[in-house]
């Protein structure tokens, strides 16, 4: 039986955090603070230094522990909430470039254990080291993905702010190029939410347009689907798989097959529901896919080391 989540409990373990009640969704509540109180729990069973919030005390301000967080110095230092040393060093060449118009917190990347940048570098921090291994991977993950993986990238976009693609500052926690053998190329694009919950968000105006544009064009989405997605909490969702074809529709024809993946816990009922409900607006759903993390590690690719310590690390029980 799973251990009552009581506010003593929690509070113990430095984990009562307001912000993982959703309002209205008690199972899903319940989820965000067990994975909370498992990373704390990971953090003790390690002996890492806890973390604080703001990450970075300030004198005469006030501070707090937070179970969930790394001392930030420390993790800083030792790059700790990284599983693997291929990990800690495709985390530390991402950081060490920077991409046009991105917004990437390193604070967050080495210091909040909850984060979905570091899970993605944990999920993928192996295969980006070797390209055979993710080219394993991404076809046993992927069985329809054409072509062998030429490169795996974090924190990308191939263009924010460009109109070319959609104008905005959207980008893929993980980009998995694909090389098709003829001088194009495949690519999957894929998110790996982990505590976040999908919230309702207006377009900027501006750029509505461009996104219709897209939407149109690509010729997979059923009528209506504009008004189930502009401005609701699948908007991400949908601007994330425009992005994906954007790129398909860019005029330099460099790439000519794509996806849009979502990868998340089994238990976060918030992406479940909502990639469901996305792909129910889809009438040709063969650039979006969604699966678990559970069957990413249960359907092979990862060595069974990096495997194991990652089921460890972010799935309790």
């Amino acid at each position: 039986m799973s251990e009552a989540l009581t506010r003593e409990v929690l509070d113990a373990a430095h984990c009562w955090e307001p912000i993982d009640r959703v309002p209205g969704q008690p199972e899903l509540t319940d989820f965000r603070r067990r994975l909370r109180l498992h990373q704390a729990r990971w953090r003790e069973a390690h002996g890492h230094p806890i973390g604080s919030q703001p990450m970075v005390p300030q004198p005469g301000k006030p501070t707090r522990l937070v179970g969930s967080r790394l001392d930030l110095a420390y993790a800083q230092e030792t790059g700790a909430t990284l599983l693997t040393p291929a990990a800690l060093d495709a985390a530390k060449a991402r950081m060490a470039i920077t991409e046009r118009e991105q917004s990437l917190s390193a604070q967050r990347l080495w210091a909040d254990l909850l984060s979905s940048t570091a899970l993605s570098f944990n999920l993928f921090g192996d295969l980006a080291a070797d390209l055979a291994l993710a080219d394993r991977a991404v076809h046993a993950w992927w069985p329809d993905a054409p072509g062998t993986v030429s490169a795996v990238r974090f924190a990308h976009s191939p263009g924010r702010l460009d109109p070319a693609f959609i104008g905005n500052l959207c980008a893929f926690d993980v980009a998995i190029e694909l090389d098709l053998g003829d001088g194009t190329l495949g690519f999957i694009g894929v998110a790996t939410p982990y505590h976040d919950v999908n919230r309702p968000q207006p377009p900027k105006p501006q750029r509505l347009a461009r996104y219709v544009e897209v939407t149109e064009r690509s010729g997979t989405h059923r009528a209506g689907t504009l008004d189930a997605v502009n401005g609701t909490r699948l908007i991400h969702i949908w601007l994330d798989h425009m992005l994906v074809h954007s790129m398909l529709q860019h005029p330099s024809g460099r790439w000519r097959w794509g996806n849009y993946a979502v990868i998340h816990p089994a238990g976060n009922t918030d992406f479940v529901e909502a990639c469901a409900t996305y792909r129910g607006l889809l009438a040709d759903a063969s650039t979006f896919s969604s699966t678990t993390l559970e069957s990413c590690l249960d359907g092979g690719g990862l060595p069974d080391p990096v495997s194991s310590g990652f089921r460890s690390r972010y799935l309790p029980g």
